[in-house]
Parts: structure tokens; sequence; C-alpha cells
């Protein structure tokens, strides 16, 4: 491809796949916010070494729909991984933005003639409805509807669905191809620590005494952004939604406190030793088979993941800078 549309270019995941498409020869026009995010995006693509030439910022915000036409215009393909990460208890604070922005980056795509766009969406759309076996594949979905669902799940739910049911209706030629990530972590290129990483500093950090009581698959940054580019690229992914999850079975906070104690010493000495009380976590089945034999997808085991991303925030300065409060 000779130029591809990368949305939220300032994020976690973004920069990472700017970063490779760029390595790949691929040009790249990224949308963000602002100036200053922009500067941000270039230094995490030069981080990696890469020559950020290739790249193009353009300003863009799912809340609105100037820019986007101008933004899809004359490029190959969309990887779509914008997402409002709001912490806040109005779901419609988080669930409005994350549809009707998706929505704008597919009708800018149709508009555009892009072929195809491949989404960011997570495995809270796929696993967070009651299940008597919690076994999971890419015929799960969250059911919106679940009674106490969290407003980030029923957002990537909600967004998710929209983007189907868009394409299935009225996006003409375009295709669309999902990836649906367990929760990310891994190397970061960002000079702020954001979503996952924070769990990290405030464990690192000793700020979290407590680490809560949940079981989960791990993905890593770097996997997820080449899996993207497999799903950009792989004729027979399109129509299709791909699980991504390191190798190995899932874990929980306890259990990523427990790699970081074995393995890094005394940079690990603040990580919490303790779980929320709660009943016995059953047990937790993803399945990536999909990823593997149709996309090529060949993760990193989660105990590499889980110590390259401490030793990333540790070389980055990211340490005893970020502060969350939590309440277990």
């Amino acid at each position: 491809m000779s130029v591809v549309l990368v949305t939220g270019g300032s994020g976690y995941l973004a920069t990472r796949l700017i970063a490779d498409l760029l390595r790949g020869g691929t040009q790249v026009r990224a949308t963000v916010r602002s100036t200053e995010s922009g500067d941000s995006v270039r230094e995490a693509v030069r981080r990696t070494g890469v020559d950020d030439g290739g790249l193009q910022l353009v300003s863009a915000s799912l809340t609105a729909d100037a820019g986007w036409a101008e933004a899809a215009r004359g490029v190959d393909g969309i990887y779509h991984l914008a997402s409002p990460l709001i912490q806040t208890v109005d779901p419609d604070e988080v669930v409005v933005p994350a549809r009707d922005g998706t929505l704008r980056v597919l009708r800018a795509a149709r508009g555009a003639g892009v072929q195809r766009v491949v989404m960011t969406s997570s495995f809270a759309a796929v696993g967070y409805s009651p299940k008597t076996v919690r076994d999971y594949t890419e015929e799960d979905w969250t059911d919106p509807e679940t009674p106490g669902l969290a407003p980030y799940p029923l957002s990537k739910a909600v967004a998710e669905r929209a983007a189907w049911d868009f394409v299935g209706r009225e996006g003409a030629d375009t295709e669309l191809v999902v990836i649906n990530p367990t929760w990310i972590a891994g190397p970061t290129l960002t000079s702020n620590a954001r979503s996952s990483l924070q769990l990290f500093t405030a464990m690192l950090d000793g700020e979290m005494k407590v680490v809560p009581r949940q079981r989960f698959g791990i993905a890593d940054v770097r996997d997820v952004a080449e899996l993207h580019i497999a799903a950009m690229s792989t004729p027979g992914a399109a129509g299709k939604r791909y699980l991504a999850l390191a190798d190995g079975p899932t874990t929980t906070f306890l259990g990523v406190a427990q790699v970081l104690r074995d393995r890094l010493g005394a940079l690990a000495q603040r990580v919490p030793t303790e779980e929320a009380p709660g009943e016995e976590l059953p047990a937790l089945v993803i399945h990536n088979d999909r990823a593997r034999e149709e996309l090529g997808f060949r993760p990193r085991p989660a105990e590499t993941t889980i110590v390259e991303t401490a030793e990333s925030l540790r070389d980055l300065g990211l340490l005893r800078t970020h502060k969350l409060n939590f309440d277990y």
C-alpha cells in the first residue's frame, strides 16, 4: 500500500502501528486532535529508529464531522484505532463518541472509495456477558443489555455492532475487519503512561496496595500492531473478527504482580502481594486460533510482555510520575 490512514495517532497502540507501517515502507496519514499531540507522535516513532518523513498528521475528532472526508481522501486503507477512554459512570460520555466516531470514519471510507477498514475493538465486545462456561471465540458477543455493564465495555460492544451494521447495510464496497485484543500491555513508545500502563505504574510505584481480583488475557502491543497489518493485507480476512492475546493461559493481576517480583528484583520491590477478597475466580479460556491460522499470528509469551512493559516504563522514566488512587 502507498498511503494508509491511522485514526487516534497519538495512542499507545497507534504509535507502535505507525512505526511498523513506516518501517515497512508504507506512507502514513494519522489523525490527531492537536499540534502538541502530533509532536508526540513523531517523537514516539523516532524512538524506534524509524524515519518519520513518511508521516503526515491531520486534525480530526470523533465528535465532529470536520476533517474526516479530507483525511480519508486518496488513502488505500484505514486503521481505525481511535476510541474514547473516559473514566465515567455516565455511559453516554463514552458510548456516543465511540459509536458516532466509528460511523464517521466508515462514512468517510465509503465516500473516498477506501477498500478496507481494519478496526480495533476489544475482548470487551466479546466476553463481558454471563456465560456458563467462560470459553470464548469470535462468535461470542457482549450483550449491551447485560445488567451492570460498565461504560467502557458497553462502548466497545455498541461501536463494533454499529460498524458491522453500517457495512452490511450501506458500506458499498468497503470491507471491514475487526481486531479484538485482550488487555494490551508491552513496551510503550509514548512519553506518558496511558490505559493499561497506569496499572503497571501503580503496582511498581507502590500506589496499589491490593490488586483487583480479576482473570483476563494479555496481548502484547507489538503483536497487536502486527496483527492489524496482517488483517489489512490478507484478502480472506474481510468480514471477520480476530481475537488477539499472548501465548499461554489467561492470568490475574496477582499473577502479573508475581511475574514482576520474580523477574525484576529491586524494580518490583513495591509491587503488591495481596489480592482483593472475593470468590474464587472461574477458569477463563480465550481462543486465538483464527488469528493464528488465517493471519499467521505468533504472539509473544505473556511473561515476556509483562517484564518488558515494566522495563520500558523504567527506561522512559515513567515510574514515580503517574499516580492513581485505587479503592478496592
